[in-house]
């Protein structure tokens, strides 16, 4: 089980990005998948969550109506689109997956057992 995150960079204060985690090794369909982040001094949060099975969304109250998580499993890639970006956003953005597991994506990182390596995602005002 692999996964690659990409698409980070440096934008300014209400620009986008788009995320992708790749995935090799095995198929997406039956995982869910969850973006993390940790900003520095900071413990790593759950952002975003789609479910394999029903594609249902969790989203963290703070990037509530910014950013979407899809899913795209004829391309075994997951997607977070980040919209009205702010300083505050600033941080390594992680992909991770694990079977069963969308229930607890608000309940810290601890659950998910395969994660990407990060990209790094900076946000200047």
């Amino acid at each position: 089980v692999q996964l690659q995150a990409s698409g980070g960079g440096l934008v300014q204060s209400g620009n986008s990005l788009r995320l992708s985690c790749a995935a090799s090794g095995f198929t997406l369909d039956n995982y869910d998948i969850g973006w993390f982040r940790q900003a520095p001094g900071k413990e790593r949060e759950g952002v975003a969550c789609i479910s394999s099975s029903d594609g249902n969304t969790y989203y963290r109250e703070s990037v509530k109506g910014r950013f979407t998580i899809s899913r795209d499993n004829a391309k075994n890639t997951v997607y977070l689109q980040m919209n009205s970006l702010s300083p505050e956003d600033t941080a390594v953005y992680y992909c991770a997956t694990d079977m069963l597991v969308f229930q607890l994506c608000d309940r810290g990182p601890r659950h998910f057992n395969y994660w990407g390596q990060g990209t790094q995602v900076t946000v200047s005002s």
